[in-house]
């Protein structure tokens, strides 16, 4: 596999923080908490219905910075956007728990679950069975599987731990070879189309386009980056395609669930 340079760096610290968290609280403490968590809000399948009604199933972004683009949102208050995504209309939320990176962290994610109903992603990078358990642990839906990140065998013990830890997967995927790979995933029907290349961060919607030909019919595409136009939805509603991950173009609006219903009310 050909990683970015970004990817290396963030997979690298990964491993560092796994090992820090790790020997504060184990992996069998974190699966002792699952006993007592609440059940899931059933992420996948909220997803799909919408997709099957051939209405837009967007998934709305909570995130306060990037690698490439800093601070995106300040001040940042993670419940009051999760509130103003739940009214815009959204079908599920994904939050950036990254540190380092993004400025992330797991409370974020626990503040906006609490503020609405909404099945949540935890977005972050994994590469450990640690992390699948700990998601599930601080209340996550559904964890983000990257294929560039990840060797078959790291996404298939994954995406084994998830379900068995009563997570949804969602599988990432940027060009053909990894839409190959992440279609051995036999029990993840989600599949998430990243139209930013991670080498240059440049984006083109045609990257969904035309891998999304290539898609079997039992899978479900989510089109991730570069939505920003109502005609960027209206390319991908023509195209059959109704999952989205749409987040810097509502973090950067003063109301996020606003800008969400204007840009897919047309």
């Amino acid at each position: 596999m050909s990683i970015p340079t970004i990817l290396e760096k963030i997979i690298a610290r990964k491993f560092d923080e796994i090992a820090e968290r790790s020997a504060n609280i184990t992996i069998s403490q974190l699966q002792e908490q699952l006993k007592t968590q609440a059940p899931t809000r059933h992420f996948a399948d909220t997803l799909i219905g919408k997709v099957n009604a051939k209405k837009p199933a967007v998934i709305a972004e909570i995130k306060k910075a990037s690698p490439s683009k800093g601070v995106i949102r300040t001040p940042f208050y993670p419940a009051e956007i999760a509130k103003s995504y739940e009214l815009g209309g959204a079908t599920c939320l994904s939050v950036l728990t990254d540190k380092d990176f993004f400025q992330g962290c797991e409370s974020y994610l626990q503040e906006a679950r609490a503020a609405c109903d909404l099945p949540v992603l935890r977005k972050d990078f994994m590469v450990d069975p640690y992390q699948i358990v700990e998601s599930r642990a601080i209340g996550a839906d559904c964890i983000l599987l990257i294929a560039a990140a990840l060797t078959n065998s790291q996404m298939k013990e994954l995406e084994d731990t998830a379900y068995e830890s009563g997570l949804d997967v969602l599988v990432e995927v940027h060009n053909q070879l990894e839409l190959d790979r992440a279609l051995s995933l036999l029990k993840t029907p989600l599949l998430g189309i990243n139209n930013r290349d991670l080498h240059t961060f440049d984006f083109s919607l045609q990257t969904t386009l035309d891998l999304y030909k290539q898609v079997p019919d039992n899978r479900i595409v989510v089109t991730e980056s570069g939505i920003l136009t109502t005609q960027d939805v209206k390319l991908m509603l023509e195209n059959g395609i109704y999952g989205f991950l749409i987040g810097e173009a509502f973090m950067r609006a003063e109301l996020p669930g606003a800008a969400l219903n204007k840009l897919f009310s047309a």
